[in-house]
């Protein structure tokens, strides 16, 4: 069952704006907050700025995307809000850029792509929803940017002390994400999050792995969704 617009009451869709007001301002706490807090931490431990920034991104990955994604399913009746809040979020991060005024602690001159997480949250969730009717399956995407993303950088930065793209990271992502996509969609999210682990790898600036993790795990579902189910 698909899911449009017109098949939602106005009362849901006030209802779940209600609902992710406090979600917001957690996000807004952790990133303007916590993790500004943690950066400082990290730089007194010794830890490279650059360093910093990358764990703090991964942090903000979790704590948000990934926290909020799997909260998702169970508060909300319907992804066009959360879809707005992110794209408020994508908006607020973008701005610093714009008047290159950075958040130093999480945003660095080199890329926005915390901004092109926030795009790809919000929009691969809602095009998942809209097309299957299923929360559970549409938040698949987002975890895989959340969770899976965030893990590969964690375990380079420990292993490497510095980013790069190297396979360990994406057979850590592997290792969480496919027995994660299984447990909430079968073997189309089992194999979803196999080819989103092999493609974290690429990156193009300004499309960065975010996009293309969010877009594949999307079309796969979609495609397995149209012609197969």
């Amino acid at each position: 069952m698909t899911l449009s617009l017109n098949m939602m009451p106005i009362n849901d869709i006030l209802l779940d704006a209600l609902k992710a007001l406090p979600l917001f301002l957690y996000i807004l706490f952790l990133v303007c907050v916590l993790t500004k807090k943690l950066y400082d931490v990290m730089i007194a431990k010794g830890l490279k700025p650059n360093v910093a920034v990358y764990f703090n991104r991964k942090i903000i990955h979790m704590l948000s995307g990934g926290v909020v994604a799997l909260l998702l399913p169970m508060l909300f009746k319907e992804p066009f809000m959360p879809m707005a809040y992110a794209y408020v979020l994508a908006l607020a991060t973008y701005l610093p850029h714009r008047r290159n005024k950075l958040f130093s602690w999480f945003q660095t001159k080199d890329n926005a792509y915390e901004v092109n997480f926030c795009i790809a949250w919000g929009t691969s969730i809602a095009v998942l929803w809209i097309l299957t009717g299923d929360p559970l399956i549409s938040v698949l995407p987002a975890l895989a940017i959340s969770f899976g993303d965030a893990v590969t950088g964690i375990v380079r930065n420990i292993v490497f002390g510095y980013r790069t793209k190297h396979w360990i990271g994406n057979i850590a992502m592997a290792m969480l994400m496919i027995p994660l996509g299984y447990a909430l969609a079968g073997q189309i999210g089992a194999l979803a999050m196999s080819i989103a682990s092999a493609i974290e790898r690429i990156e193009i600036n300004p499309v960065d792995d975010n996009i293309l993790i969010a877009f594949s795990v999307t079309l796969i579902i979609a495609l397995w969704r149209l012609f197969f189910f």
